[in-house]
């Protein structure tokens, strides 16, 4: 069987096309689906099946599109239920691709529905299992985002434990195809390869380590990072379906505004997003915008920060397309254009830019010995790992909800890992009023080469 991999690094997502003797399928398919139908078209061949191992959190699937377009049937595993026509496998049932056969395996415990497939070949021998997201690279997939099953987390880590012995009774030389990456919010610590073997998870993964159930259970249920906000947004969308595929949202989403449009659609309440990087922002941006860059993981932070509100962007020259498409990604269809001429039309048309003030980690560490307050919004657990001393920390998801324990009168130094989250953060506290704000560039990544005393929490 031909394997590829189609791995989305913002998402940290592996979709997967497979085939075998001119039939095809799809699995796990983001949105944007024209990569998908290339490759089938480029090999002559004809996709039979689309395959989600479960209703997505993270993404907007682009399996009822490619349905649409190629007559291809959506296959999910027991239990699934949704409002479109799929087939619905039962367990250990087989499907025919070529002259092989793709293999459901239900692996509940990341949802009900979840499921993998094991891809056989002409002799029946397993070889290939697509595990969605229930084995990853060195972790299992989180049990705490299938709220409208109304099951709690202790119940589905219940079934993921089942779930994962299942998995370990496989022959050690299977390919592992996750479906996702290092990144990802649908685990809690995924390792960076994109591809394993049953045999190297047994030895490495903690989760497939020898455990009674109880201690599988109380592992899993621990040290889980609150998902964002935008994921259960996701998952009712691909299970409830859409009405407008890609090219017709791009079609009126890329939309261009002047300036005056753009000012009549703020003062309607639209929320400015600029995605151009952290450095552009900083050197001049529209007043009140809020910076999330498409250079790093752009549509899971829009969609941790921002409410899936009626947007309009400010974007580099050239990138307005990709920021429409990466946002209708993860399901976000309200932009209703991008400014025109980006900064430099506004301040042409005699608006006001700001600017934010950036120093290096060494002026850092200098001057907050003398004054001002650093504040720390990376991750819990990377705080854990150590900070600055004396720093507040409010996770970047989080800073919106706790901008009350913030003194609007103090000097915040802001950082984060490497200056993207920062720059972000910076955006947010302006927005609201803050008007003491320095960001940190290059991040702890960069403070801690300088001076700057480093502690770690009493917790850790």
């Amino acid at each position: 069987m031909y394997i590829q991999q189609i791995y989305t690094g913002c998402l940290a997502q592996a979709a997967y096309y497979i085939e075998s003797e001119g039939e095809a399928a799809i699995i796990d398919p983001l949105r944007d689906i024209q990569a998908y139908l290339d490759i089938a078209a480029a090999r002559n061949a004809k996709i039979k099946y689309i395959f989600e191992t479960h209703f997505h959190a993270d993404f907007v699937s682009g399996h009822i599109d490619i349905a649409k377009k190629t007559g291809a049937k959506i296959v999910y595993g027991p239990t699934a239920k949704a409002s479109y026509d799929i087939i619905v496998a039962n367990d250990m049932q087989e499907f025919p691709l070529g002259n092989e056969k793709i293999q459901v395996l239900h692996t509940p415990g990341h949802t009900l529905e979840s499921s993998s497939f094991l891809a056989k070949d002409a002799n029946g021998k397993a070889y290939a299992l697509f595990s969605g997201d229930t084995l990853f690279v060195g972790d299992v997939g989180r049990v705490d985002l299938a709220a409208n099953e109304k099951l709690t987390r202790e119940e589905l880590a219940f079934k993921m434990y089942d779930s994962v012995e299942r998995l370990k009774k496989l022959s050690d030389d299977i390919v592992v195809y996750p479906g996702h990456g290092a990144g990802s919010a649908c685990g809690k610590n995924i390792g960076k390869e994109t591809t394993t073997t049953i045999g190297a998870q047994r030895k490495a993964n903690y989760a497939l380590q020898p455990m009674d159930r109880e201690a599988f259970i109380k592992m899993m249920v621990s040290g889980l990072p609150t998902p964002p906000k935008y994921f259960f947004m996701d998952a009712k969308i691909n299970r409830n379906g859409y009405e407008e595929d890609m090219d017709s949202l791009l079609g009126h989403n890329v939309n261009a505004l002047t300036v005056a449009d753009f000012i009549r659609e703020k003062e309607a309440g639209a929320t400015i997003l600029d995605t151009r990087t952290a450095a552009e922002y900083a050197k001049e941006h529209v007043p009140g915008s809020i910076n999330i860059g498409l250079n790093g993981d752009f549509a899971v932070w829009t969609g941790t920060i921002i409410d899936n509100v009626s947007l309009i962007l400010v974007c580099a020259e050239g990138k307005e397309m990709e920021s429409v498409m990466r946002l209708a990604r993860v399901g976000y269809d309200k932009v209703k254009g991008f400014l025109k001429g980006g900064v430099a039309a506004w301040k042409e048309a005699g608006q006001k830019a700001k600017s934010v003030h950036s120093i290096t980690a060494e002026e850092f560490a200098k001057n907050i010995e003398k004054e001002g307050q650093p504040l720390d919004v990376r991750n819990e657990s990377e705080v854990m790992q150590g900070t600055v001393r004396d720093a507040i920390t409010i996770p970047l998801g989080k800073l919106t909800e706790q901008l009350k324990t913030l003194d609007k009168n103090a000097h915040y130094y802001v950082y984060c890992k490497g200056g993207y989250r920062s720059m972000a953060g910076v955006s947010i506290l302006e927005k609201n009023g803050f008007t003491n704000l320095t960001n940190v560039e290059g991040g702890m990544n960069a403070i801690e080469k300088t001076q700057a005393k480093i502690e770690v929490p009493a917790e850790a």
